[in-house]
C-alpha cells in the first residue's frame, strides 16, 4: 500500500508564494510520473504539474512561468514551487503518482492540501 502526504498549503496574498511537498511511504515504488492536480469548489479536478522519472515535464497553460515541479526519485518526493500566486489558484492540490504496470496506468493520491490566495 502506497501514501502520499501532502504539506505546505495555507493562505498566501495575491502576488506571493508557496511551496508543496508531497512524499510517498509504504510500499514505495518507482513511479513512473509524479505531478499535482488541484480542484476549486464547483470545478473539476485538473493536472497543474507532472513530471517522469527521467526529468521531463508538462505544466497546465493558466501556470507556465510561475510554477515549477521537481522531484527527488530515490525518495519519491515531489515538490511544487508556485510564485506569483492568483486568486484563481486557490484550490485543493492534490499529489498524485503514477505506475505502469502491463499497459496499465495505476495511480495513488494524497488527501489534498488547501491553498487560498487572497487579494
Amino acid at each position: 500500500q502506497v501514501q502520499l502526504v501532502e504539506s505546505g498549503g495555507g493562505l498566501v496574498q495575491a502576488g506571493g508564494s508557496l511551496r508543496l511537498s508531497c512524499v510517498a511511504s509504504g510500499r514505495i515504488f518507482s513511479f513512473n510520473a509524479m505531478g499535482w492536480y488541484r480542484q476549486a469548489p464547483g470545478k473539476q479536478r485538473e493536472l497543474v504539474a507532472v513530471i517522469t522519472s527521467g526529468g521531463t515535464t508538462n505544466y497546465a497553460d493558466s501556470v507556465k512561468g510561475r510554477f515549477t515541479i521537481s522531484r527527488e526519485n530515490p525518495k519519491n518526493t515531489v515538490w511544487l514551487q508556485m510564485n506569483s500566486l492568483r486568486l484563481e489558484d486557490t484550490a485543493v492540490y492534490y499529489c498524485n503518482a503514477a505506475r505502469v504496470l502491463a499497459a496499465t496506468v495505476v495511480n495513488y493520491w494524497g488527501q489534498g492540501t488547501q491553498v487560498t490566495v487572497s487579494s
